[in-house]
């Protein structure tokens, strides 16, 4: 798989517009561990034989689906950001799954930016998201193309953060503490441009339980990079595996593959390192032996 990384040129370059529109991920269900959702995730499997690692996909506010989406929710939609990640992780020899976290719970069309406070606490991204996401692992688990002990994690802005909250250690009578652990849980993650306030749950310090890589532009004007930068310092000097990569000149969603985004310069630069620097941090820890 690490040589598959240093052929990423190649691989980006596959992803013509034409593939685009020819795979469409498949979509499945599966229990949220919060015990009352039946989420939604649409799959993207490499074409090969054999178990595979797979990577957890977290969306941000602005849900799973474009904004073209005109009222159709389903793969067809999916967003230009979700369907370049998820076809570049399955080209690389993972399973991808995408779990749609708002649209069962009646937000299928996300939030626009300033409307954080609006959002009802069904989606709480620190309380919620995170048992999402390790009801995506345990489904992942019951497949037999996935290798059960390399899953990995990769979450946006609100995704970003509900990546955080998911891999902190956590009391013993949180719902998951089981799973909290990089033998029955997540074996990295990365996420990009999270706020990283988290609702002021890890104020006495965060702990991360396995390696976790930050992606942020030094110009974001969604979420503030100083935050996320001190959450950073704190946890390593915690002894957490934790650290972030600012972008000069980047903004929030500059991995966003949309015209408007990469007419930064920025944004540019930080697309193709991050696409280049995320699989590289995931192979790395899936090579080390638990």
């Amino acid at each position: 798989m690490i040589g598959a990384v240093f052929a990423l040129a190649s691989v980006l370059a596959t992803c013509t517009e034409a593939a685009a529109q020819d795979a469409v991920p498949a979509r499945v269900t599966f229990a949220s561990m919060e015990g009352r959702t039946k989420l939604v995730g649409y799959v993207f499997a490499p074409d090969k034989a054999g178990r595979a690692p797979a990577v957890v996909m977290m969306h941000g506010r602005g849900g799973a689906y474009s904004t073209d989406a005109n009222g159709r929710y389903d793969a067809s939609t999916l967003s230009q950001r979700h369907q370049m990640w998820g076809r570049l992780w399955a080209s690389l020899g993972y399973v991808a799954i995408l779990v749609d976290g708002f649209g069962p719970r009646g937000y299928p069309q996300g939030f626009a930016r300033g409307s954080y406070d609006q959002r009802p606490e069904a989606l709480n991204e620190v309380t919620v998201r995170p048992l999402d996401a390790y009801g995506a692992l345990g489904y992942l688990r019951t497949r037999p193309d996935v290798a059960p002990d390399s899953i990995v994690l990769q979450g946006w802005s609100n995704g970003g953060s509900a990546a955080l909250a998911t891999m902190a250690v956590v009391a013993a009578d949180t719902p998951g503490a089981a799973a909290h652990g990089p033998v029955l849980g997540f074996r990295a993650a990365v996420a990009f441009y999270p706020a990283c306030g988290l609702k002021g749950m890890f104020e006495d310090g965060y702990r991360p339980y396995a390696s976790i890589r930050v992606f942020m532009g030094d110009a974001d004007e969604e979420v503030s990079p100083k935050r996320c930068a001190t959450l950073v310092e704190k946890s390593r000097a915690q002894g957490g595996d934790i650290a972030i990569k600012l972008y000069p000149g980047a903004t929030h969603d500059f991995d966003d593959p949309g015209r408007k985004r990469q007419s930064v310069d920025g944004n540019v630069a930080a697309k193709a390192d991050a696409m280049e620097a995320a699989p590289a941090f995931f192979a790395e820890e899936l090579a080390v032996k638990r």
